[in-house]
């Protein structure tokens, strides 16, 4: 380092393990960016206005009913990212420990993760795949509805 840079702000070490299960339970909110970049991470206050969409989507759909086309809209914009957080805490989970370390846990760089990221990889994977493979049929099931609504009705 030359005496014109200033040294890099040491950070604490961030566990990989809490790192997965906050993707897992909060990730829609960018919970985990923010356990691990900080309040000042960009990428974690994306999370915020797509999954507060959603949820406005899903109270609109309990309202107003199944016929709201900004509901079709917004509900799958929710389970989308739903989804991207429950992948994001499987990569965590499953990155390497020695990797991890380097990355966020430099004080402890021979800190093992144990059973607590496989658990969080095991309930990503299993509530990520029902989100998505839901939020796949209801955006299909809406998608077919809105065609038909649009054709004249078929005379005998």
């Amino acid at each position: 380092m030359t005496p014109t840079q200033p040294e890099p702000a040491a950070t604490a070490g961030r566990s990989k393990t809490a790192a997965a299960w906050l993707a897992v339970l909060l990730g829609a909110l960018g919970a985990h960016r923010f356990y691990l970049h900080g309040w000042r991470d960009p990428l974690g206050w994306l999370h915020l206005p797509p999954t507060l969409a959603g949820l406005v989507g899903v109270m609109r759909m309990r309202e107003l009913g199944q016929d709201d086309r900004l509901a079709w809209v917004l509900v799958p914009v929710l389970g989308l990212m739903i989804s991207v957080a429950m992948v994001t805490a499987i990569v965590h989970a499953l990155t390497p420990d020695e990797t991890w370390n380097r990355r966020h846990d430099a004080g402890h760089p021979d800190a093992a993760s144990g059973w607590g990221a496989v658990l969080a990889a095991i309930v990503g994977l299993m509530v990520g795949g029902a989100v998505l493979m839901g939020t796949i049929a209801f955006s299909g099931q809406k998608f077919f509805e809105w065609q038909l609504e649009d054709r004249p009705a078929a005379r005998p």
